[in-house]
């Protein structure tokens, strides 16, 4: 079972039983707004996320993530939602600033 809490969401929850997928693909099948400007395809940093804790329970960072953190796109503490995969456990995450979407209220 994974789990998902966007803590700037209001610790908005999502739990799946789904053994493997996308981060973003979790996110937007509960009906949640999720930037992702080049179509889920890890050609820019829109999707990324904040992690908070759990980053243990993602799968390794591919080459498309090692690309932006290498040009300083990505911090250590950062992923891409459409490259990253959430096998198992439980990850807390926050939506970055200048991904935030305007018509969406954000809490601390």
């Amino acid at each position: 079972m994974s789990r998902i809490v966007i803590e700037n969401l209001y610790n908005r929850t999502i739990d799946s039983e789904k053994s493997s997928g996308k981060v973003i693909e979790l996110i937007h099948e509960n009906g949640i707004d999720w930037m992702h400007a080049c179509g889920k395809k890890g050609r820019c940093t829109s999707c990324k996320m904040i992690v908070v804790s759990g980053m243990e329970n993602l799968s390794p960072p591919n080459e498309r993530e090692l690309f932006f953190r290498n040009q300083g796109r990505l911090k250590d503490n950062e992923r891409l939602c459409c490259q990253a995969e959430l096998p198992a456990g439980e990850l807390h995450i926050r939506v970055a600033e200048i991904n935030k979407f305007p018509h969406l209220e954000y809490s601390d």
